[in-house]
């Protein structure tokens, strides 16, 4: 059997977050020159941009994981210690609406929010079998454009709508259709995740290549049908669709990205088996202290950057280098933690009073 802690899944959270400061940062620190493709200004650092997208759909399907490795090293009371945690993690998310308020509302549902409700609806979730979660991934993905074309979503959300509270259904329209990562079709990653996670306990990686495999078929397939058929209005148009931006996310580009994350999580399988992942890995120490990292990069370069007179003020390689500075930091910081065991930090909070 597996044991319940696997060293590779921290891993892959580590790259996660790394993926996820660069992503934020990069776009918060550098000043573009408008009217001129970014892409033709920066390719480098708009190529890292394009694989920061992977990052949200690793964080959600690695906590769907994680609610069925739970139950190995928490056999009892596994319910109540799930919906604890959720809740906290929903809290934190929460905490983040309100220190970064030229992001968010009170109101808004990033990924925190997510993967909190989540992890306090768990109990539902797991006691259902493979099959009927993944009948509910897949049921959600093809929601999307169903309830994105009822609630006339505009094809392009940006940030200013994403946090509205003025339309009708205030923030229940964004935690379920028009938020950063709203329920529909977000959630069906963390069903496919607590699949997955029963793999990973059983030592079974065929079935996540299997379904990798089917994911990255599917995505490309609806992804050809757009650009045969090319750009139509209503339902059609948001289910095969595929944009840079996943705001709102379309079937296609979810399916493309949760490939890209199991085929990533066979990676790190398959390093951590060679003995070339260990306890005091870089970015297992960053993994670990992962969910500090997210909320505190947040604040410090969407907040503290603008008083300072940093906001969008460098050029794409200045940009970078205080990217990797920044994640050089992070993954000393998170090193030297780790021998305290992240003490006062979010991981620590989450287990202290999640249980």
């Amino acid at each position: 059997m597996t044991p319940a802690r696997l060293l590779s899944l921290d891993a892959l959270r580590g790259l996660a977050v790394v993926l996820m400061m660069e992503q934020h940062m990069a776009v918060w620190l550098w000043r573009a020159e408008p009217g001129v493709s970014p892409i033709a200004q920066a390719p480098v650092l708009m190529a890292l941009n394009g694989l920061g997208g992977l990052a949200a759909p690793t964080f959600i399907t690695l906590a769907g994981a994680g609610t069925t490795l739970l139950a190995r090293a928490r056999p009892t009371g596994l319910d109540v210690i799930l919906v604890r945690r959720g809740l906290i993690v929903m809290g934190f998310g929460w905490l983040l609406n309100l220190l970064t308020p030229s992001w968010f509302s009170a109101g808004s549902w990033f990924v925190l929010h997510l993967m909190g409700l989540g992890m306090a609806t768990a109990p539902l979730w797991r006691r259902l079998s493979d099959r009927a979660l993944l009948i509910g991934q897949a049921l959600l993905l093809l929601a999307a454009p169903l309830v994105q074309h009822w609630l006339q979503t505009p094809e392009l959300l940006v940030n200013d709508r994403m946090r509205r509270l003025d339309l009708t259904g205030g923030p229940l329209r964004l935690a379920f259709a028009e938020g950063q990562f709203p329920i529909v079709p977000w959630l069906g990653l963390f069903l496919g995740g607590i699949v997955v996670g029963r793999w990973l306990q059983q030592g079974r990686t065929a079935p996540i290549l299997r379904m990798a495999a089917v994911l990255l078929v599917t995505g490309v397939a609806l992804a050809a049908v757009a650009l045969r058929t090319g750009p139509h209005a209503g339902v059609w148009d948001r289910l095969f669709q595929i944009r840079l931006s996943f705001y709102p996310a379309t079937p296609a580009i979810v399916l493309l990205l949760q490939s890209g994350t199991l085929l990533l999580l066979l990676g790190a399988l398959a390093l951590e088996k060679r003995g070339q992942i260990g306890e005091r890995g870089w970015l297992v120490a960053l993994g670990r202290a992962s969910l500090t990292l997210l909320l505190v990069h947040v604040v410090v370069f969407r907040e503290l950057t603008r008083p300072l007179g940093a906001w969008q003020a460098f050029s794409a390689e200045i940009a970078l280098a205080i990217v990797g500075v920044w994640v050089i930091v992070c993954a000393l910081a998170a090193r030297l933690w780790q021998r305290v065991g992240y003490r006062y930090g979010a991981e620590w909070l989450l287990r202290i009073f999640g249980g």
